[in-house]
């Protein structure tokens, strides 16, 4: 069986990608929210990307040649914007830390 061919694959997928887009929806409003609106969306989008840096790395370990080719395009991608996978999950953190430390400023 294929590494796409798996139903929880498929479902983890989708979970990620319709999780992720409310999460950008829900983003766009951040500069209305309360310090504790703030906190949670924080906590939401460092759980999501523990989540996609795992899924990530299950498409690394897959020896499927589909799972491989997901990989080499995202990085084909990302190499675009001169940047690779971990540089982009480093900047995501150093974005969330940032967002922490500004939160903590305004006690």
């Amino acid at each position: 069986m294929g590494f796409f061919d798996s139903e929880i694959v498929q479902q983890e997928a989708k979970q990620l990608f319709e999780d992720y887009q409310a999460l950008i929806k829900l983003g766009n409003n951040y500069g209305k929210f309360d310090r504790e609106g703030k906190k949670l969306f924080i906590g939401q989008m460092e759980n999501m990307m523990d989540r996609y840096r795992v899924f990530m790395k299950r498409f690394e370990l897959s020896e499927d040649f589909m799972a491989q080719m997901t990989v080499e395009q995202l990085k084909t991608q990302l190499n675009q914007f001169g940047i690779t996978p971990q540089q982009m999950f480093d900047q995501m953190h150093m974005t969330l830390e940032r967002m922490k430390s500004e939160l903590e400023k305004q006690q």
